[in-house]
């Protein structure tokens, strides 16, 4: 049986520890390692993170050393891991404690290697138009994402698929993955492949400035960039509702490039310019329009676009910029 310490934060690491601490007979998960408790929401309340709670139920020690202070590796040895799984941590590990686990580290990352090494591998691959991508697993080494590979499996990008939706499926079937990786390691039937040098795109994490809407780029264009930031950060732009100078915050969570095939479509419209009618939202672009499916103004609730169209009071010429 391999003792695994297991190492993630957020959401889309649970399926993976979850997977690990049910199989019992191949794997005992001896503690888990998460980021500090940390204030969410609009109330800005001190929440552990998601592992941390997924462990607490799982009735798993939960280690709350940080790596870098001096305490972390006795911490580490206590535990008796052989090796360590990793999902979204969060945090660089120094070469010491990457060296304390006598098989290592092993990080669970989502994408195909060496493509989109970096913080927001799912984003940046629907914000490129990638049509696949997938999860890998690869023993973690001072480089970043940049170890060799033990494993990978693909995945077909949705069409109108959002960040959240896509991670949450590599998720779930990252967690096989990294069990099945593991087991193999353990067994002494997996090696690992360094990964091609060249040159590749790096996967920098989507800021607030970065989902900023623009409207003097294709639709396609457009409806990916949405479909990145959602959930987070939240794809917005600047609504004018009015020939005032005031303007307003309008987040857009789901779009879709305009069927022009519809008579009810508009063939064009200036970038940014918007046409509301009984059940439909539609803003220009410099190519084709596109249709605002889902929104949610400052101080709203998320709701369709033709219902919060009825309540902006939007004059005519209203834009977005």
């Amino acid at each position: 049986m391999l003792r695994v310490l297991f190492a993630g934060t957020p959401e889309a690491a649970v399926p993976s520890l979850r997977m690990l601490a049910k199989d019992s007979e191949h794997f005992e998960v001896v503690a888990v390692l998460t980021r500090p408790d940390a204030p969410t929401g609009r109330g800005r309340k001190i929440t552990p993170s998601p592992v941390k709670l997924a462990a607490q139920e799982l009735g798993l020690n939960v280690i709350e050393c940080d790596p870098s202070d001096e305490c972390f590796l006795s911490a580490l040895k206590a535990t008796g891991a052989q090796c360590a799984a990793v999902v979204a941590y969060g945090q660089i590990l120094k070469e010491s404690v990457l060296e304390a686990l006598p098989l290592g580290w092993y990080n669970l990352h989502f994408s195909l290697l060496p493509q989109w090494r970096g913080a927001a591998p799912v984003q940046r691959a629907i914000w490129a138009g990638d049509e696949v991508t997938g999860a890998s697993v690869f023993r973690i080494t001072k480089g970043m994402d940049r170890g060799p590979v033990l494993a990978q499996s693909t995945v077909t990008i949705g069409a109108h698929e959002n960040a959240g939706e896509l991670l949450g499926r590599l998720a779930e079937d990252g967690a096989g993955l990294l069990a099945a990786s593991l087991q193999a390691l353990d067994e002494g039937v997996i090696n690992a492949v360094d990964q091609p040098e060249g040159s590749y795109e790096v996967a920098d994490k989507i800021t607030q400035d970065d989902a900023h809407l623009r409207f003097d780029v294709p639709a396609f264009a457009i409806d990916r960039q949405i479909r990145a930031c959602t959930p987070n950060p939240g794809a917005w732009a600047n609504l004018h509702p009015n020939a005032d100078e005031t303007s307003e915050t309008l987040h857009v969570s789901k779009a879709i490039p305009a069927d022009m095939t519809d008579d009810q479509a508009p063939q064009r419209l200036n970038p940014g310019e918007l046409l509301v009618t009984k059940h439909h939202v539609w803003v220009g672009t410099a190519t084709d329009p596109l249709e605002l499916l889902i929104v949610k103004a400052a101080g709203k609730r998320e709701m369709g676009a033709p219902e919060w169209a009825r309540g902006a009071h939007l004059a005519q010429g209203a834009y977005c910029d």
